[in-house]
């Protein structure tokens, strides 16, 4: 798969959940269900998908390593959604990174607030 290619489902992916927000029943949607929960409960699933995809990391497990970062990156995209972030937005940021060293960049980020 290319990154193109990647971008492209992302984008889909991001479409989908994104229509399910506007106009599928909450007992037809888990996008749906999980968005009218809110934007801590997505914040919490997104953690325990994060750490799934750690645990089989350091596992070594290549293949729930795969399952759970499908999942982690869905449950991303259902923040940005929540957000009202768009895909676009983060790879406006990912392209501004590409133009100085990853230690450049985190030692000019402003501090957390």
């Amino acid at each position: 798969m290319t990154t193109d290619t990647l971008t492209d489902k992302l984008g889909e992916l991001y479409g989908t959940i994104e229509a399910r927000k506007n106009s599928a029943s909450i007992g037809q949607s888990y996008s749906a269900n999980l968005l009218a929960k809110g934007t801590a409960k997505i914040a919490e699933k997104l953690n325990e998908e994060a750490g799934e995809a750690i645990i089989a990391a350091v596992l070594n497990d290549r293949e729930n390593l795969i399952h759970e970062s499908a999942d982690l990156l869905y449950h991303l995209l259902l923040l940005w959604v929540d957000a009202g972030i768009l895909p676009a937005d983060v790879m406006r940021e990912l392209e501004r990174r590409e133009a100085m060293s990853g230690l450049d960049e985190k030692k000019n980020r402003p501090p957390p607030s």
